[in-house]
């Protein structure tokens, strides 16, 4: 079963972009980090002030329904 995009077909020709744009995407780019506020965002320290979800010290995703699972049931049958 093929789910490539329809766009990207082995007998398609290859266009190079012009040179300008390239020149243009970095001016932009460089403009973008010489911001004022780039500037001021890369010399922020940085804040962990959430909690690491998808690394919990207790190594569950949800430590209350693990619980739940790993408690026996009283009156079960086994």
């Amino acid at each position: 079963m093929d789910l490539n995009f329809a766009r990207f077909e082995a007998d398609a020709t290859v266009v190079a972009l012009p040179p300008d744009l390239a020149v243009l995407m970095v001016g932009v780019a460089a403009r973008q980090a010489a911001s004022p506020t780039a500037m001021i965002q890369a010399h922020l320290p940085p804040v962990h002030s959430m909690p690491d979800w998808f690394a919990p010290a207790h190594g569950c995703f949800n430590l209350a329904v693990a619980r739940l699972i790993a408690t026996p049931v009283c009156g079960a049958q086994e």
